[in-house]
């Protein structure tokens, strides 16, 4: 939920603004009541703004309070100039509130205030209308929009390792991201987690293969690439990264993995499929956005999903195959996809009891397990942050997640590697568009309807929107 303030403006003559003083509460407080039943926390100005000096004082005290968003509220005819004496002592995104009441000109005053902010390209969002559910929602979207910008600025990003296996849009421009989004990167060798995994705690690690054990649908030792062994390297690797984001106060963090882990060490699968989820052998907690390959403009895209979808788990899956006789989608990377995806339950044995651990396939000598399981159907949206010629544009479509009777789902399946998980997707965007213009192998969505959110966000951020299912 987002914080957010508002400010009336009014008109500027004390005659008029007396008259019209109770008029403009009452729009007001239900504005104000509306997005507080909605669950948002909203600071309301200590009055109208009737003057300059109470334009700059009210805006002052509303982003003290460290706002997300602001709402500028017409519901009558205002000053313009009042909006732009506020909207200079403003920090936070703007949005303009019109009313559409016949009898008090609020559209009139939002457009004039809404023009003048265009002549000094000072960016805002409006809206108009009697408040019902649906503007409400239009509200919410700026202003969870407006909340995930801000909560990006002051992040940091753990890059365990480098560029993964001369993968291009695997890596980021510092200096991009810092100027674009505020994130700073701390660069941290795969060395480092290594080491750390040799000193984590075995009796935790082998209490968390008790616990694969025990609720998932099968750990299918071989005795060669998985071992109890192994399995219990990667939970200590999983404790080691633990440990690396409390000490490096990591708010996101991306695994190289290939080919040095992979080759001598073992596979990250079930470290990032953890990090991800929403609990692991110790109970409930956070999710982590975790990116395999060290991905940092998948892993920014998840974090952007997570603050959108109020912390869920983001996938991350590889574009791996086209089924275009089903028109349907295969997307699928090594152990990437947070366990919760296989049921999305806030309980880990409903979810465990779809997972299989497998034995890591040829690509990974150093084997390991791979976190087997097919994603619970249900509307998605995707979206992935790529870059063209330099500059971030915003890739998303929508699209639904489905299953199909077990026999269907494990041939297609194994017609990739069916070792790794899988989201089987049927997307609004055309395929000749989708693979026409997608920037990366990486794809990374959440559950639901959240296109305009993104484009809200996008906006914020200065970045254009490809909306693939446009064509």
């Amino acid at each position: 939920m987002a914080r957010i303030g508002i400010l009336s403006i009014s008109d500027g003559r004390e005659f008029v603004h007396r008259d019209i003083r109770d008029f403009i509460a009452a729009a007001e407080a239900k504005v104000v009541a509306g997005l507080r039943e909605a669950g948002h926390d909203v600071v309301v100005a200590a009055g109208s703004v009737d003057s300059n000096e109470a334009a700059v004082r009210l805006a002052r005290e509303v982003d003290a309070q460290d706002v997300d968003l602001t709402i500028l509220h017409y519901a009558v005819w205002a000053f313009p100039h009042f909006t732009m004496l506020a909207a200079g002592a403003t920090r936070s995104p703007l949005l303009l509130l019109g009313s559409l009441d016949p009898v008090q000109p609020g559209m009139v005053g939002m457009l004039a205030a809404g023009g003048a902010l265009d002549q000094i390209g000072r960016r805002h969002a409006r809206l108009w209308g009697e408040l019902d559910s649906q503007l409400v929602t239009a509200i919410e979207t700026h202003a969870v929009a407006a909340a995930t910008v801000r909560s990006l600025r002051g992040q940091t990003f753990g890059r365990i390792g480098g560029r993964p296996m001369g993968m291009n849009t695997a890596v980021a421009n510092t200096d991009q991201w810092q100027r674009t989004f505020g994130i700073d990167v701390e660069e941290i060798d795969q060395w480092e987690l290594v080491l750390r995994s040799e000193k984590a705690d075995a009796a935790a690690a082998r209490a968390g293969r008790e616990w694969f054990e025990k609720h998932a649908a099968g750990v299918h030792y071989d005795g060669d690439r998985l071992t109890p062994d192994l399995l219990e390297r990667q939970l200590r690797s999983y404790l080691a990264m633990r440990d690396i984001i409390e000490d490096w106060h990591l708010d996101f963090s991306g695994i190289k993995g290939q080919p040095e882990l992979t080759n001598n060490f073992a596979t990250m699968d079930v470290t990032e499929a953890l990090l991800n989820d929403p609990y692991d052998f110790d109970g409930p907690k956070a999710t982590h956005v975790c990116a395999t390959e060290a991905d940092m403009d998948g892993a920014l895209t998840m974090q952007i999903l997570k603050s959108i979808s109020g912390g869920l788990p983001v996938l991350f899956a590889d574009v791996r195959h086209y089924h275009a006789d089903r028109d349907i989608w295969d997307l699928c990377n090594s152990g990437q996809h947070a366990t919760w995806y296989a049921a999305r339950s806030d309980d880990p044995a409903d979810n465990l009891r779809l997972v299989h651990l497998f034995p890591e396939v040829f690509f990974f000598p150093a084997g390991g397990a791979s976190v087997h399981h097919l994603a619970a159907p249900g509307e998605m949206t995707l979206a992935r942050l790529s870059r063209l010629d330099g500059q971030y544009r915003l890739q998303l479509t929508r699209g639904r997640f489905e299953r199909y009777d077990d026999d269907t789902n494990e041939a297609l399946a194994r017609q990739s590697t069916f070792e790794w998980p899988h989201a089987f997707a049927r997307l609004d965007a055309p395929a000749a568009a989708f693979l026409g213009r997608f920037g990366a192998n990486h794809v990374h969505a959440i559950p639901g309807d959240h296109v305009a959110t993104l484009a809200a966000t996008a906006a914020l951020l200065d970045i254009p929107v490809d909306d693939l299912a446009s064509g």
